[in-house]
Order: structure tokens, then sequence, then C-alpha cells
């Protein structure tokens, strides 16, 4: 089966890019003629590893010192001068609210709607809204059409949501992460074609904690959405009690400074730490006892689904899409309602109290990640495709 996947930027990091190149992987893995498309490429090698048998390009090379070759006659002289106009010029299909439009120019968007009526056959994935609506409205030139959504519906701003619903119904499928999702799909955009399926965590091969250590960890973009600045006041209700224990906040972003001024306002420098970027969040997930999950809204949160693969309890906001649809409360962890400062403060403190606990939500954990691993994912997009395929064929 051909299968083309098409992410915004494939050498670039963040959980999405991780999830296609995991599921991309998988379906090469398993004998599948797979392509990784990237739209722009910024970086001489991507960030995570692409199987060999992973053939990886990209539309446009924006990498500095790129080299590019000189336009020859008066012909490609006017096409270059058209191209640089186009380059200043926002895109045109694309609404604004869009998290990619500001990565995306007039050119870049050209360059895809090109590629994208060349497709004759097999499959093409797209990965998030943008590349999604260009699918919708220019792939048609035979290709199957499958759209996958990683943040759920009710986050997108009203104009995304609007060109969502008039464009959505011209794809074959869109993917979405949670139930929850798919049944706000049914409810607001009826014409849409919806199917759930999760993301697979990238390695079940990984080292457990022992649950004994006196840490909490918590990753993610130090922006609004992850709710760092709830995190830090409810960890504030757990210091009296447990004064020893330590939260390690791992990922970069506009809001440090806002964070740091908010531990230092609760008087946590020796409790609350913003640890910065890693590359090695796994190894820090072995030396950790729980996992705090602190999001205002998330899609498919899979940084918690990694934190389970390493035997982790979870201690989350129920937040809007994707917690409740991993864990069970007082099984692999503890959900609270979401914002609830004081809540996720008592819901910490019980497992920081309890070892026993701990190691008997992280072995609930173990058993729960199974059914997110690589090739029981990929059957289930295995299974999604031929069928479309086949209903086309028919």
């Amino acid at each position: 089966m051909k299968i083309r996947y098409l992410l915004l930027h494939a050498y670039g990091m963040g959980g999405t890019i991780r999830t296609v190149i995991t599921q991309a992987n998988a379906m090469a893995a398993a004998g599948h003629d797979v392509e990784l498309v990237s739209v722009l490429r910024r970086k001489d090698a991507p960030h995570f590893e692409v199987d060999p048998r992973v053939s990886l390009y990209s539309l446009t090379d924006a990498r500095p010192g790129a080299a590019k070759p000189e336009p020859r006659g008066w012909p490609a002289r006017l096409r270059e001068r058209r191209a640089q106009r186009l380059a200043g010029r926002p895109p045109r299909h694309i609404p604004f609210s869009e998290a990619g439009y500001k990565a995306m120019s007039r050119r870049i968007e050209r360059a895809v709607i090109g590629w994208m009526a060349n497709l004759r056959d097999g499959v093409l994935v797209t990965t998030r809204p943008a590349l999604n609506l260009l699918s919708a409205e220019f792939a048609t030139g035979g290709v199957l059409r499958v759209a996958q959504e990683h943040v759920n519906l009710g986050t997108h701003q009203p104009d995304l949501r609007a060109a969502i619903v008039e464009r959505y119904p011209h794809l074959d499928t869109v993917a979405v992460l949670t139930r929850r999702d798919a049944d706000e799909y049914r409810r607001k955009a009826p014409r849409v074609r919806v199917v759930h399926i999760p993301n697979a965590v990238h390695s079940l091969d990984q080292k457990p904690s022992t649950c004994t250590s006196k840490v909490a960890l918590a990753a993610g973009r130090l922006r609004p959405q992850k709710g760092f600045d709830l995190l830090i006041p409810a960890w504030a209700r757990t210091v009296e009690e447990f004064p020893d224990w330590q939260l390690r906040i791992y990922g970069t972003g506009d809001k440090e400074p806002k964070l740091r001024r908010l531990i230092d306002k609760h008087h946590l420098y020796n409790h609350v730490f913003l640890m910065g970027r890693t590359d090695q969040l796994d190894e820090e997930m072995s030396k950790a006892s729980m996992y705090v999950l602190s999001s205002r809204f998330e899609g498919l949160p899979m940084v918690l689904i990694e934190a389970l693969s390493h035997g982790l309890p979870v201690v989350s906001f129920d937040c809007p899409t994707g917690p409740a649809d991993v864990i069970r409360d007082g099984k692999e962890g503890l959900l609270v309602p979401a914002e609830d400062v004081d809540a996720l403060g008592a819901a910490m403190r019980r497992l920081m109290g309890d070892e026993g606990l701990r190691a008997e939500m992280g072995d609930a954990g173990l058993a729960t990640v199974q059914h997110y691993s690589p090739d029981a994912i990929r059957g289930r997009w295995e299974e999604l495709f031929s069928g479309l395929l086949a209903g086309r064929n028919g």
C-alpha cells in the first residue's frame, strides 16, 4: 500500500511530529511503501528517528544557506520574481487562527497545492487543519484523503471551525484521537465522516519507575494550554506536609518568566524546578514517582501515555479531551475537575503519602498502555485504509 504522510515540519520536535513518525515507521516495518513529506525544512536532520525504509523529503527548503538553483532565461527569472512576491504574502486558503498560518506564505501554500494536485494513487494522510483543508480542496486527482486531528474540535476558533464544517466533508475520513471528540464532530459537523484512532506510544520497551523517589514530573511547552500556572500553586498546597518532594517541569516557552515569578511568589524555589528542554525525557520519567498533567485542554496527551509506559501513576485534570479516555480514576491514576487547583493539590498529596498506591497504579498503567503499542495502532490504521480503498474500488 502506498501511504504518504504530510507534516508541516517533519524535522522539528513535538508530540504530533513524534506520533506521525512513529506511525510511518510502523507502516514501513509492516511492508508498506511509505513517504514522509515535510512542507518546510529548517534543519539538516530530523529530531526523531525515521526508519530507513521511509522516504523522507521536503517541499520547501528554509535552511539558512540552502543552495537554490540560479534561474536561467527570462521565463525562469520571471517565475522567481513572482515567487519572491508570493513569499511575502499570507496564505489564501488557511484560516487566520490556525496555528500554522504564520509559518505558511502564499508561496509555500502554492507549493503544497501543486504537489497535492499531482497525486493520483495511494493514501494521503494530512496531519493538521491547515493541511487537511488544502487536501479537501485540492487533492482531487484520485488519492485517498485521510485527515488527522491532533486537538479536539472545541478548541478551534470560530473561523477554523467554520472552515472545517464546510470543507472536511470532501475528505474520505477524519481520524480523531478520542471518543468524546468523535461525538463532538457528529453533533457539530454531521456531514464529516469520522473515525476514532488514538496515537501510539513510540515504544513499550521502557525502564519502569520504582515509584520510590520523591519526585513528580510534568512536561510540555511553557504556554497557557499546559496549565503550569495552575500546577505551581497546586504544588504549594503540598509543601507543608511533604517538604522533601520536588516538582520538575520539562519544556521551554514564552511563559517561562511568568512561571518563575509564580515560583518566587509561592516561595517554591527549593521545591519546583523549570528544567528546560531535554532529549532524555524517558530517562527522567524512570526516575520520577508520578506524572502530573495540568492542561486546560488536550487532544490526546501522548506524554501521559508515555508516563504509563514507565509505570508512573498519573494525577490529571479531567480536561477536554484525552485524560479520561486513557486513565480511569482510582486505577491508573487520579482525575480531578478541570482547573481545580485545590483538588489537584489534594490528589498529589494522596499519592505522595502512599507509596503502595503509587506502585499499584503504576502496574495498572503498564497494563493499559499495551493498547497503545505501535503494532496495535498500526493494525487499526491498516484496517481503515484497506476498508476505504476497498469501498472506493467497489
